[in-house]
């Protein structure tokens, strides 16, 4: 059973999408429930890839084929999808491959649950109901496929796919002004598309299959025969020159880009051909295209400004996936391409990466202090925590990378309740401006609470998961001046200032919106000002819960991250130093 769980989190909201495309329109309450039991098949999975996760797998050198330089990849599913024969140039291989590690993981987790929720908030649609929750599965698959996904061909199809499901969802059943944050947040993300896109050609170029290969010479038969020694052997033949290109078998797959013996020797970006641009190595430059493709979709400041407009736009729901789910695939693709496969550039690049997170931490928090719209708040609340990941992911330290995943998990479930609970409000007065609101705690008491819980968990208050990741984010960006000498400790000194600022306006928005004396802008609101019905606890008491459940008990998901991140600690500190050496000699 274990062979298809993986392609099952894809295939079926697709399954169910095709079926919903054979029904008629009028099925509005049909789509909702079809929906809805496709995110809930989706995370029953999710749970049992979860059981079947090694938290503490073997070594990754006992299986060469199914691991990456520093973790194993667990319950793969690889099959031949494209195969060409480009002449003297070899044979063209792209694979479908899937697999989940200590990366991603919890991503994996975090986004059919968020899904879940998602499909759950979307029952107040009423427009075009069949055509949104068609787009909002194809999304569901696209987000998923993204996390799973082991061949980089793969990931970029996945990656560019969510581009269409958002761009209708945002432009069709937004805001006012949602033609104009849909075409914003599309050219965008497909500006980070083309830098992704770039850095991909040139590893495909660059790059072979040494299982492929070694079958195309004959040297095995089957792809489980090929084991490290023949794998040796080829890299061996491979950089003497003894391969004839034609029997060259070039690929995308993410885990042959991490091993500089499956480059091909004089090309661009083989590290001992040192080839330069303008007086930079391509791999360094290759490092920059990924780091600002994914960091548009982050976003890191100042390629944010897409950001802000989309959520003010977009259906509560997709806001709630845009800020729970999309953001992290930025983190996540920096980690597992451009700090995988080019290390020297996360060392070498560490302190500007950490000067931007700051940078990202202070003036988007500034910007949230400065808002009147709720909704542009916790966006500029999400573009700060982001910072955060940047920040930890700069250190390079085993609690500085535990800490920007923990804080991706955490911020994924602590914006997703943030923007339910804005989208409680707007869906009974259609308003969103917070000097529009006063002592709303007396109207809405059980909605207060959930409000306070997820203000609080945000600012990082302790009892809260949004704790624990900066606790961790700090303890790395400090300790990484010792240990690697990468970040200065002004650094994390300074970010500090972040969690003063988030304090400061949550603290500030509650206080005019809930508490003292009540009042609306207008009074025929009163009426519509009622507490939370049973729909919106479903949404929002799951959320609660698990913000508060990974505030005490961190342990459940640094169990499985632990393992695969010290290794890829390691791995990234001293490969990555090793190809600096390389580089500039």
């Amino acid at each position: 059973m274990d062979s298809y769980l993986l392609s099952l989190l894809i295939f079926i909201p697709l399954t169910v999408a095709f079926v919903m495309l054979l029904l008629p329109a009028r099925h509005v309450q049909v789509f909702r429930w079809m929906t809805l039991l496709a995110t809930l098949l989706q995370l029953g999975v999710a749970i049992f890839v979860y059981t079947r996760f090694e938290h503490t797998p073997q070594a990754a050198s006992e299986d060469y084929a199914n691991s990456s330089r520093y973790a194993v990849i667990q319950l793969t599913e690889k099959a031949d999808w494209i195969q060409m024969d480009m002449g003297s140039l070899g044979t063209l291989s792209i694979d479908y491959y899937l697999g989940v590690d200590g990366l991603s993981i919890s991503m994996v987790l975090l986004a059919v649950l968020v899904l879940t929720i998602g499909a759950i908030s979307s029952w107040s649609i009423r427009n075009h109901v069949k055509g949104y929750f068609l787009l909002y599965l194809l999304l569901s698959a696209s987000v998923v496929g993204c996390f799973l996904a082991l061949d980089f061909f793969l990931f970029y199809l996945f990656f560019e796919f969510m581009l269409l499901p958002m761009y209708f969802l945002i432009g069709m059943w937004g805001g006012p002004r949602r033609e104009y944050a849909a075409i914003k947040f599309f050219l965008y993300t497909l500006l980070g598309s083309i830098f992704i896109l770039i850095a991909i050609i040139g590893l495909y170029v660059s790059v072979i299959d040494p299982v492929e290969t070694a079958l195309s010479l004959g040297l095995a038969t089957h792809a489980d025969q090929v084991n490290p020694q023949i794998i040796e052997q080829v890299q061996s033949l491979l950089a003497s020159g003894q391969i004839a290109s034609e029997n060259l078998v070039r690929t995308f797959n993410m885990l042959a880009m991490m091993d500089s013996a499956n480059y091909i020797p004089g090309t661009i970006l083989n590290i001992l051909s040192q080839a330069s641009l303008l007086g930079l190595s391509v791999r360094l430059w290759a490092f920059l295209a990924l780091l600002i493709g994914f960091a548009i979709k982050l976003p890191a400041v100042p390629l944010h400004t897409w950001l802000p407009d989309a959520h003010v736009e977009a259906p509560t729901p997709i806001s709630v996936i845009l800020a729970g789910i999309l953001l992290k695939i930025g983190a996540y693709g920096m980690l597992r391409t451009a700090y995988s496969i080019f290390p020297e550039g996360a060392v070498h690049y560490a302190w500007w990466i950490g000067l931007f997170g700051l940078i990202a931490i202070i003036y988007a928090g500034m910007n949230a202090l400065a808002m009147k719209d709720l909704k542009k708040l916790i966006a500029y609340s999400s573009v700060s925590h982001m910072g955060f990941v940047m920040l930890g992911l700069a250190s390079l330290t085993v609690e500085g990378i535990s800490g920007g995943i923990y804080q991706m998990f955490s911020h994924g479930l602590i914006s997703s309740m943030l923007f339910l609970v804005a989208g409680v409000i707007y869906d009974r007065t259609h308003d969103r401006m917070i000097a529009h609101y006063g002592g709303l705690t007396a109207k809405m008491p059980y909605f207060t609470a959930l409000v306070v819980i997820a203000f609080f968990a945000s600012l990082g208050l302790p009892g809260f998961s949004g704790f624990i990741a900066e606790m961790l984010v700090f303890l790395g960006a400090f300790n990484s001046a010792t240990l690697n000498e990468l970040l200065p400790r002004w650094m994390p000194i300074l970010a500090t200032l972040g969690l003063i600022l988030g304090a400061a306006y949550y603290l500030w928005t509650l206080q005019r919106m809930f508490f003292g004396t009540y009042y609306v802008r207008d009074t025929a609101w009163t009426s519509k000002l009622k507490d939370l019905n049973v729909r919106e606890y479903i949404m929002l008491v799951p959320l609660a819960f698990a913000i508060v459940v990974f505030g005490i008990f961190p342990q459940v998901l640094i169990d499985m991250i632990d393992a695969t991140v010290s290794n890829f600690v390691y791995y990234v500190n001293t490969q990555g130093k090793e190809n600096l050496q390389l580089i500039f000699r």
